[in-house]
């Protein structure tokens, strides 16, 4: 016969008394609890992985600080678009710009590792702002850079 113990352990009982757990058990607890640190970080570096896999990078290149410059095609202005830009690019951790143009777009700069860099270009070419409508986003100008240029994403006014 089995009873559960506090920490989830079995301890064997004899009869109607239950047995305790050894109190070696007990000192395994933490150990088990790291145990499930160490799966979620496992599970962590999974997923980072899958993503350099499905954008076709290497780990190294992953690495490797890559700066592009962007324009966006469609109902981007008057939407809220440059600030939501500036929120994901802090939240992917990138550096760069964006600024409205004349002729309805929008434009900007792109900076930091290639793995983030390519999250945000397929967030400017699908998502965008809530009430934003892409039609086009043309990416140019795509170089390697040694270090970043920038300090931070800074909306550029007008």
């Amino acid at each position: 016969m089995h009873l559960e113990t506090e920490a989830g352990l079995s301890a064997v009982s004899e009869g109607n008394k239950p047995k305790s757990a050894p109190k070696s058990l007990w000192r395994r607890v933490p150990v088990c609890a790291s145990l499930a640190g160490l799966g979620i970080l496992v599970a962590s570096l999974r997923l980072f992985s899958s993503v350099v896999r499905s954008t076709g990078l290497t780990m190294a290149e992953g690495h490797t600080l890559l700066s592009v410059d962007y324009e966006i095609f469609g109902k981007v202005q008057g939407v809220f678009f440059r600030k939501y830009t500036q929120a994901e690019g802090k939240k992917l951790g990138l550096v760069g710009w964006v600024q409205n143009t004349d002729e309805g777009t929008v434009i900007g700069q792109i900076q930091g590792p290639t793995v983030q860099v390519r999250v945000m270009q397929e967030w400017l070419k699908t998502e965008g702002s809530p009430k934003s409508r892409i039609d086009r986003a043309k990416f140019n100008n795509e170089r390697i850079i040694p270090k970043l240029e920038y300090k931070d994403f800074q909306i550029v006014k007008d």
